[in-house]
């Protein structure tokens, strides 16, 4: 898995931290698979102590497929491979190359969804 991480790093321009409404690649070793997922919401486990997060995402697959998975902030930003089923498994937003959004500052014009393109 660490070389297959490797390769695709050197293959996508990854981001390094993970929002709503970015991309993320998932991979898996075994078995092997590479799909592309949208960032619906991310919660925090309140039932956990340490900072843990339900990552909600939809694979872009056909039918598309709603999914949340339970994960620490180094396995969601793609800083560490982690195991699920004793499976080894890499999530990692990728950057899509859009323009950057804020939130809109009091007293400019919004836009949909409460923010504006800078650049």
């Amino acid at each position: 898995m660490e070389q297959l991480v490797s390769e695709l790093k050197k293959l996508v321009d990854f981001k390094d931290t993970t929002d709503i409404g970015d991309i993320i690649l998932i991979a898996a070793h075994d078995p092997q698979f590479l799909v592309f997922a949208l960032v619906t919401d991310i919660e925090r486990d309140p039932g956990r102590r340490d900072e843990w997060w339900h990552l909600h995402f939809s694979v872009l697959s056909i039918p598309i497929q709603k999914m949340t998975w339970t994960l620490r902030t180094p396995q969601m930003c793609g800083m560490e491979i982690f195991t699920m089923d004793g499976k080894e498994r890499f999530v990692k937003a990728v950057n899509m190359g859009g323009s950057q959004l804020k939130p809109v500052e009091s007293g400019s014009v919004p836009r949909p969804g409460g923010l504006k393109r800078i650049k």
